[in-house]
């Protein structure tokens, strides 16, 4: 079937094939065709350009959506989906003075989604992900990565993967998934952290080897969870299996995380709220992508990653939710975008560019989504009428979203 839409207002995001991601002063153009259409054949983008252009012969389907725009969907490479259960309690100890840290260090955190996890059957869990999946979808989300890591343990964590695999064969986002079994030290491991080490290497990686249940591995390296030598070893075991890294690295601390990922060719460091100078001078010589995580920032209270220095450093910055039931309850990656434009300083048009080609790339998936490109899959948003992109981050908290498309079908 062939689809084209016509009168668009503006069609933004367009790239050549070639381009895998933008970096530096690249981030600063987001190309479009104003007064514009866009065909569509069956799932894949066939053909754009200026409505002069157009012979409107042949199409099973032409829509008209005058002063309205289109745009990729948003690539959000870095979510924590698939959770048991709500931690309002924490959001009400932190604004009585608690520091996350602080949480977690009496129980809280991590591991009491692990304990709730551990609590949840495996069809609840996935029944509550997949009501958020479709809430994302609805914002304008057509790829999300998930991470495990609430599990804790080979049953927990092979749970919460398999939860991921069921949402991958009903959603029509594009989903990655990362086995993140070192995102804390289990309580009964405090004493004995490199039994659970052993745990990850020899019981669960077998596990998720075979029944095929992971793209990435990650880890927490950060102060009170993962040094950057046990993260060394648990990211050469995923590789040995066949698993990208992805890590986390200086939420709090910088403790040579970042050239851990470096040294191991991750495809991402995510968070990087805290960075030194040394940090970015080495990401330059690399081909891993920093992720930064604005709505954490937002949550916690904490220094916003340094957006603007990466920038200048020539590098290909992501923008990402970092939905999680603790740090982030939220995956709306307009207001992430809003986010960076308010409290990183970026431009819209930079904002636009790391939560989408950027955000595909970070997951990997930059051949096939995260721009308006020949050949590409259709997956793209068509905006409310609106008078300027700008808009978009501008009415932070508001939908801007009207109509969805993600393989080329309507979703809204």
């Amino acid at each position: 079937m062939k689809t084209c839409f016509i009168n668009i207002k503006s069609l933004n995001g367009i790239l050549p094939k070639k381009v895998k991601n933008l970096r530096g002063s690249e981030m600063s153009e987001l190309k479009a065709i104003e007064n514009a259409y866009l065909i569509i054949q069956d799932e894949l983008i066939f053909d754009y350009g200026k409505m002069e252009d157009l012979n409107l012969d042949h199409f099973d389907e032409v829509i008209d959506i005058k002063n309205k725009m289109i745009l990729p969907s948003w690539c959000d490479s870095h979510s924590h989906l698939v959770f048991a259960k709500s931690r309002e309690s924490e959001f009400v100890d932190r604004i009585n003075g608690l520091t996350y840290e602080e949480i977690a260090l009496k129980g809280g955190g991590i591991l009491n989604s692990s304990k709730k996890l551990m609590e949840t059957s495996e069809e609840k869990l996935f029944e509550d992900a997949y009501i958020r999946l479709q809430e994302l979808e609805k914002l304008g989300t057509g790829a999300l990565e998930i991470k495990s890591g609430y599990g804790l343990s080979l049953e927990g964590e092979l749970k919460s993967l398999r939860v991921i695999k069921k949402l991958k064969e009903v959603s029509e986002v594009t989903i990655k998934t990362t086995f993140l079994g070192a995102h804390a030290i289990p309580k009964e491991y405090k004493e004995k952290r490199e039994d659970y080490i052993d745990l990850i290497i020899n019981k669960m990686l077998p596990a998720i080897q075979k029944e095929k249940l992971a793209d990435f591995i990650d880890v927490f390296c950060e102060t009170n969870y993962y040094t950057p030598e046990e993260t060394d070893k648990i990211l050469k075991a995923g590789i040995n299996i066949g698993l990208k890294p992805k890590i986390h690295v200086n939420q709090f601390t910088s403790i040579g995380g970042i050239q851990i990922g470096i040294k191991n060719n991750a495809l991402s460091v995510d968070h990087l709220e805290i960075m030194t100078s040394k940090d970015i001078e080495d990401l330059k010589s690399s081909s891993t992508i920093p992720t930064l995580l604005p709505s954490c920032s937002f949550f916690l209270g904490i220094p916003y990653a340094p957006a603007k220095e990466l920038i200048k450093a020539n590098l290909p910055i992501a923008l990402a939710s970092d939905f999680n039931p603790g740090s982030t309850p939220s995956g709306n990656m307009n207001f992430v975008i809003s986010l960076a434009c308010i409290k990183m300083k970026l431009t819209p048009k930079q904002a636009i560019n790391a939560g989408t080609i950027n955000g595909a790339c970070a997951m990997g998936l930059e051949n096939k989504l995260g721009s308006i490109t020949k050949g590409k899959v259709a997956n793209f948003y068509i905006t409310k009428p609106i008078d300027s992109i700008a808009l978009i981050p501008y009415y932070f908290g508001n939908n801007q979203i009207e109509t969805i498309y993600l393989n080329g079908k309507k979703r809204s």
